[in-house]
């Protein structure tokens, strides 16, 4: 298995992002508010954040905690931080949107990508709280920029989910399953080795980055472990 991994590792500011790259992170999730999960980082933030590394980021574009993307008022006001976003440097995202019946908010999804013009971007482990893992793939199959999904496999995190990961593994490149398996969420160095041998070469972390609690920075020495780990297997 001779392709590198990707590792994807949670940043919140500057220096974390120089800490993630410095460990050998290929691309940063930014965003802010932990606590809520991670919603969407200030243009700000996000500014100096690509001043700053030279690697990919994603943004995250969430306004509250939770997946549902509110009213019609805060649709809008998530479309105007795209733009505000995009002028200072973001070039891909992440998102993803369900209705009180866990399906996928298409209309809402389908708004927010009309105005990234084509960038890359990522739908996140909403998909694990969704009510149809498969439906909501089809749904979104063919969306343009479309590229990864962010998944533990189920909302009780990766070692809940090890087989509904390594089921979807094996489905890559049929209809709906064509996009990345980007593993995240209750991730441990340990499940990396199966994960690798069923062919899943996305990984991301949070909290493993950062020995110290959500409180500390990322800890380069943490995403160097990860990265060798990762190029070993």
């Amino acid at each position: 298995m001779s392709k590198r991994a990707v590792l994807e590792v949670i940043a919140l500011d500057v220096e974390d992002a120089v800490a993630a790259q410095a460990g050998g992170a290929d691309r940063l999730e930014l965003v802010t508010d932990m606590a809520a999960d991670g919603l969407t980082p200030s243009a700000g933030t996000v500014a100096g954040i690509r001043a700053a590394v030279d690697i990919r980021a994603r943004i995250m574009l969430r306004r509250a905690d939770g997946f549902a993307a509110g009213d019609a008022g805060d649709v809008d006001r998530l479309v105007r931080t795209v733009g505000e976003l995009r002028e200072a440097g973001a070039e891909e995202f992440v998102l993803g949107f369900l209705d009180s019946d866990g399906r996928v908010d298409l209309d809402t999804v389908e708004r927010v990508v009309g105005v990234l013009d084509g960038c890359a971007w990522t739908f996140h482990r909403a998909i694990d709280r969704a009510a149809d893992r498969d439906a909501l793939r089809k749904q979104l199959d063919g969306l343009p920029g479309l590229d990864t999904y962010l998944t533990a496999g189920s909302a009780g995190g990766v070692d809940d989910g090890l087989p509904t990961l390594l089921a979807e593994a094996e489905r890559r490149g049929q209809p709906g399953y064509e996009q990345q398996l980007l593993v995240g969420g209750g991730l441990r160095l340990d499940h990396v080795p199966v994960l690798r041998a069923a062919g899943v070469d996305g990984f991301h972390i949070g909290g493993a980055a950062r020995p110290g609690g959500w409180q500390a920075p990322v800890s380069a020495e943490a995403v160097a472990e990860w990265r060798a780990v990762l190029d070993a297997c």
